[in-house]
């Protein structure tokens, strides 16, 4: 299927690595020029490299999202050989904390890093895109921000700000030529969750090599119907979808990559 994207250009913020990663490089193998961001600029030239190495173009663009000035600057080196077209949300983080080490600086910093990041570059990026009559806002939520959990609620109460505000963009944009979605991943497999899964398996009692621990891994944290993790192209290939032409018509929509793990018919 010819997604169409062959002459736009796409900004994946926190591209250097797991879904950001994946993303870019699908995004280019379909014939978008990619700007692969990351805050660490060895890390982003090696993603931007291998793209290329695999016929893609890639640049980089190098900077703290979290701060106004380096935002700025990532989005002019994002515009530095020409407009970018489709802009991919997805960087943020987050630490696996209870409701009592959840301090107020703490649900502060995730909220800038992972909700006004975003914003910043919305802000920088999608009024030319509005000029233009044409553009992609992709922001990645998770299954979370609807079914929030009782561990990391700073980190929930985040995801559920970006499903908010893409579906508030997606309305402003109304007859613009610019769409905003929602990719929302299940637990996907890169190197953060295979870490943390594999650091507290043998205290739960689930074996201490990864074959022993994954499939009680699934079945206490992530029940789905699928029965495993999802994997990071699973999830470029949901975003690509959106960037394409195919889905002109699909507009503050949240497209659930979880094999099942929120249970909800809407």
């Amino acid at each position: 299927m010819n997604l169409d994207l062959a002459g736009k250009r796409a900004l994946v913020t926190g591209s250097s690595s797991g879904l950001g990663e994946a993303t870019a490089k699908l995004l280019a193998a379909e014939g978008a020029a990619v700007v692969v961001h990351g805050r660490d600029k060895d890390r982003a030239e090696r993603v931007a490299r291998e793209i290329r190495e695999a016929g893609g173009t890639a640049t980089t663009a190098v900077g703290d999202l979290a701060d106004d000035d380096a935002a700025g600057d990532v989005a002019r080196a994002a515009t530095s050989d020409g407009p970018v077209d489709i802009l991919v949300n997805n960087a943020g983080f987050y630490r696996h904390l209870s409701w009592a080490e959840a301090s107020p600086d703490e649900w502060r910093d995730t909220y800038n890093v992972n909700v006004v990041s975003g914003v910043r570059m919305i802000q920088h990026l999608v009024p030319a895109m509005r000029e233009r009559g044409w553009g992609r806002v992709i922001t990645i939520g998770g299954g979370l921000a609807s079914q929030p959990v009782n561990t990391h609620p700073q980190y929930n109460a985040t995801l559920a700000a970006r499903h908010n505000l893409a579906v508030s963009l997606a309305r402003e944009l109304k007859g613009t030529g610019v769409t905003s979605n929602v990719v929302s991943p299940g637990a996907i497999l890169v190197d953060a969750t295979r870490d943390l899964v594999t650091g507290i398996g043998p205290a739960r009692g689930w074996g201490h090599t990864w074959e022993e621990i994954r499939p009680h891994a699934v079945e206490a944290l992530i029940p789905n119907d699928q029965e495993r993790f999802g994997e990071p192209d699973e999830i470029a290939a949901a975003v690509a979808y959106l960037c394409s032409t195919y889905a002109q018509y699909v507009s503050g929509a949240t497209l659930r990559v979880d094999g099942g793990l929120i249970r909800s018919a809407f």
